[in-house]
């Protein structure tokens, strides 16, 4: 089948995943529908497709990411795909070597889709513009996170059956997060309404042209929330003093059943992890029955290989030149 005649590839009509910003509802909804077939395919005992047969991927991460690397390795195999994990501690960027030397150097190795974490917003995007093949970002500084959002958008409709009309309370350190910016713009564009609560030194200028709610205090933000979800204290982005304290910190804004209490009496709690337990979720609650956290890893896998088989339909065939 010509990448011309697929379904996906007229569904999803983009080369590369580089943020959900850009992306139509339509274009989301149809990630989120080849997701849900992934997850079959992953709890069956045979898990293997043959969509990326043949195909290389490399997984280039200038960040350390053992969730997110491993879940795109896994996604890639399951595919078929051979994969190759490229860590800057082993690559030549530790060296002196530039992002566009890097990308010349994996042109000449022809990968057919690269995975690229970097600590700088915009170098996945760079990137992008000098490989010949398709890319996905995997995170870029604190600008997107696109396939956190994808899963985390997935989690939320197979539990609640939509998205649209639901609230949704972002809690935390909004100010360093792109999976809070990731997961603002779609769901904006999937129709549901979007609180972020936290302390003002960790929200970004300007958040409230987002389309968002802005509360600092978690009752009043969480207050007929459907869905919570938690981020982390990305403490080793921190420069000077964003909180008093990590214990004043839990006090005020961290996710305990008293705080909980003020969401639906059936709201769902979710976390992009790692988690800081005792820092901006209790223990209990990160292990409750309210608690989606570990579904959302099982959902990253189903979507990362929604997001290599859209991509992989716009390939070359082996019959192009």
């Amino acid at each position: 089948m010509s990448a011309q005649t697929s379904p996906l590839a007229d569904a999803y009509p983009h080369r590369h995943l580089l943020g959900i910003e850009g992306l139509q509802p339509h274009e989301i909804l149809a990630l989120l529908d080849r997701a849900d077939a992934a997850v079959e395919v992953s709890r069956q005992v045979e898990k293997k497709k043959s969509v990326l047969r043949g195909r290389t991927q490399i997984n280039l991460f200038f960040e350390a990411s053992t969730r997110t690397q491993s879940s795109f390795e896994i996604a890639g195999k399951r595919l078929g795909a051979d994969v190759m994990n490229m860590s800057v501690s082993s690559s030549s960027v530790k060296k002196g070597e530039t992002l566009v030397d890097t990308a010349a150097t994996l042109n000449a190795m022809h990968p057919d889709i690269i995975v690229v974490r970097h600590h700088a917003a915009g170098a996945v995007q760079l990137l992008a513009r000098k490989v010949g093949c398709s890319v996905i970002n995997a995170g870029d500084g604190a600008h997107e996170h696109p396939t956190q959002a994808l899963l985390d958008a997935l989690t939320i409709r197979r539990h609640k059956g939509k998205i649209a009309r639901l609230t949704v309370a972002i809690c935390g350190d909004i100010l360093h997060s792109r999976v809070a910016r990731s997961n603002i713009i779609l769901l904006n564009a999937l129709g549901a309404r979007v609180k972020v609560v936290a302390p003002s030194t960790l929200l970004p200028a300007g958040i409230a042209q987002m389309g968002v709610e802005v509360f600092h205090d978690m009752r009043a933000g969480l207050a007929d929330a459907d869905i919570v979800m938690m981020l982390r204290l990305q403490r080793e982005r921190m420069a000077g003093a964003f909180i008093p304290s990590v214990r004043e910190y839990f006090r005020y804004y961290g996710l305990d059943a008293d705080k909980l209490a003020a969401a639906k009496p059936d709201a769902l709690v979710m976390h992009p992890g790692p988690m800081n337990r005792g820092v901006e979720i209790d223990p209990e609650i990160a292990d409750g029955p309210q608690s989606l956290i570990r579904e959302q890893v099982e959902m990253g896998v189903a979507v990362r290989m929604a997001v290599l088989e859209a991509l992989a339909a716009h390939l070359p065939t082996r019959g192009d030149a």
